[in-house]
């Protein structure tokens, strides 16, 4: 069993993806996609005069604020994606099945009920963001739909304990499941060759780390990586024994960083060294 994350970046080859898992599919492996829909979202927005908006917080993370609105909109935009990726998938003989984290109380969240975040020197609080982080996953509804044969693509919107849909990074969302699932790895498909070490050269690509080595990486790692590298700790402390970042420009991304062209991120073991 494996969970892997697509990302929303325009880069990202999903049908290369795709066609891994409907391989997958065939040689009876089980698996989970849980899917992004960054760039299409941004798209959607624009489109309807409601731009996106990025926030950065005090500890430096960067994330999509989500008001009323942008909410609405991501909503549309995950029916849509999520749409066209269970067909895709039916086209290539695997009966996918499409789910939202709010459907059977699949992905349940926490909402940050206000944000720190930074701009320029100073730190200001943010209220009416609707977005939360995974606080519970309903196992028993995704071993039932895998144990009859289904594949679950979800889109990573979750609910609160008081019936509230809020945006769940994707990225946490799925290393939540990963854990819940007790799944034998979680591949994060990136518009990148892996973590590296001096961004944007390639040429810095960090093939393997520990569990270690992972907190100091998250000092010096750029961008979104670092949100993947959150969710890379969260997946290995919840019982994962690996996380592997695939580069998702590139022919057959899950075989390749299977086969080490990637980061592969583990729990012990010997991983890279400054």
């Amino acid at each position: 069993m494996w969970v892997i994350k697509l990302g929303g970046n325009a880069t990202v080859n999903a049908e290369a993806v795709l066609e891994e898992l409907a391989a997958w599919a065939r040689e009876g492996r089980r698996w989970v996609l849980v899917h992004g829909i960054s760039a299409e979202a941004d798209a959607l927005g624009e489109a309807l005069g409601h731009p996106p908006r990025y926030i950065t917080s005090a500890s430096g993370f960067t994330s999509r604020y989500t008001d009323a609105r942008t909410r609405d909109i991501l909503l549309m935009a995950y029916g849509r994606a999520n749409a066209h990726l269970v067909a895709a998938l039916h086209r290539r003989g695997v009966p996918a099945i499409g789910l939202r984290g709010i459907d059977g109380g699949l992905l349940q969240a926490r909402r940050k009920e206000a944000l720190r975040v930074r701009e320029g020197e100073r730190i200001l609080i943010l209220r009416g963001d609707y977005s939360g982080t995974p606080a519970g996953v309903n196992e028993r509804l995704l071993r039932l739909l895998l144990d009859q044969g289904f594949y679950p693509v979800i889109a990573p919107m979750g609910l609160t304990s008081d019936g509230e849909i809020v945006n769940v990074d994707g990225d946490r969302a799925a290393a939540a499941l990963a854990a819940a699932l007790s799944a034998e790895g979680l591949i994060f498909v990136t518009g990148a060759p892996g973590l590296l070490r001096a961004f944007p050269d390639e040429s810095t690509r960090v093939p393997r780390l520990t569990l270690p080595e992972l907190e100091a990486a998250m000092a010096w790692a750029q961008g979104r990586m670092r949100h993947k590298l959150l969710a890379a700790r969260e997946a290995l402390t919840g019982g994962v024994p690996q996380v592997l970042l695939a580069d998702g420009r590139r022919p057959a991304p899950l075989a390749a960083a299977l086969n080490g062209n990637g980061t592969r991120i583990e729990a012990d073991g010997h991983g890279w060294v400054e």
